[in-house]
């Protein structure tokens, strides 16, 4: 039995350090800054195809990147707050002899020290984030990486997080997904990606992952 998990939107809800890390990069740049409230859809996708999307062709999305990562690394990655049930769930899974992974688009380096800071790291086998040259930001890739790196297959295995891009990224590598609904994704992104199933809260996590670990993936429904 497998479970990853995503991070940002599932794990921890770190719409203050990401946005006013969006905001710090545009305003450095001399663009536009939108309220955080207007951003959050760039929360769980990566990085640099949100802010190609947010400049347009005439922007730099690397530069402001780099001007994001300027704040974000020192002081953004600690704004942010586990979703209250989280810690009991993880420790729940990994008494029941769940296998626990992170693979999360956000660079591995922050990864760790975000969840190293929040006490949660020592839950999990391994964690799995992308490189800061955006190498495995995509999440096929991502879990695909994953997979070859702890010689699994997908079978007994399920993703969960808040976004479509997780859904689609363990679809393509044969894992079921459970959709968390507290996060950044609607029910019907998740729902469209082909999500197995979708949870409300973290306290209904538990028994949808063990099922998909043991069995046939169930049709989509609401936990």
């Amino acid at each position: 039995m497998i479970a990853l998990f995503d991070l940002d939107g599932t794990l921890t809800d770190p719409k203050a350090g990401i946005t006013r890390s969006i905001q710090y990069a545009l305003d450095r740049l001399g663009r536009p800054v939108p309220y955080a409230d207007e951003l959050t859809w760039m929360i769980g996708p990566p990085l640099i195809a949100s802010f190609a999307k947010l400049l347009g062709p005439a922007g730099d999305a690397q530069e402001a990147l780099r001007l994001y990562r300027e704040r974000f690394s020192e002081v953004g990655l600690f704004e942010n707050e586990v979703y209250a049930g989280i810690p009991a769930l993880l420790q729940d899974l990994q008494e029941k002899g769940v296998r626990l992974f992170v693979a999360t688009s956000k660079p591995h380096v922050y990864a760790r020290r975000i969840l190293d800071h929040f006490d949660l790291s020592r839950f999990f086998c391994g964690i799995y984030g992308s490189e800061l040259d955006n190498r495995n930001a995509d999440k096929r890739d991502l879990i695909r990486h994953l997979l070859d790196q702890e010689r699994f297959g997908p079978a007994g295995a399920v993703m969960i997080g808040d976004r479509e891009h997780d859904v689609a990224g363990a679809g393509a590598n044969g894992l079921a997904a459970i959709g968390v609904t507290w996060g950044y994704g609607s029910r019907q992104e998740l729902l469209d990606a082909g999500a197995a199933c979708l949870v409300d809260d973290p306290r209904g996590l538990e028994e949808p992952i063990l099922k998909l670990t043991a069995s046939t993936p169930p049709r989509a429904a609401t936990v």
